[in-house]
């Protein structure tokens, strides 16, 4: 019940061949691949162009989001 042995991964590898074939594998594998560099490929850019600009704050007077519950106990603002 603990790990597979080689016996049990091939049938499942097996199992698998019959269901997909060999050109739809082939096909799923060379699409995985692809996303996987550009994956990579889009992380290795964005690491290599710092922010030219820093992240600005917004200053503002009214409140970001407003809250019922607050607005109906106003014992506790106090």
């Amino acid at each position: 019940m603990g790990s597979f042995s080689i016996g049990h991964w091939l049938i499942v590898l097996l199992i698998v061949v019959l269901i997909f074939g060999t050109k739809r594998l082939k096909s799923i594998g060379s699409d995985l691949g692809g996303a996987i560099k550009g994956f990579k490929k889009g992380m290795n850019e964005d690491e290599d162009k710092p922010s030219a600009e820093p992240q600005k704050r917004l200053e503002s007077d009214e409140p970001d989001a407003e809250f019922p519950e607050r607005k109906n106990d106003k014992s506790r603002s106090a």
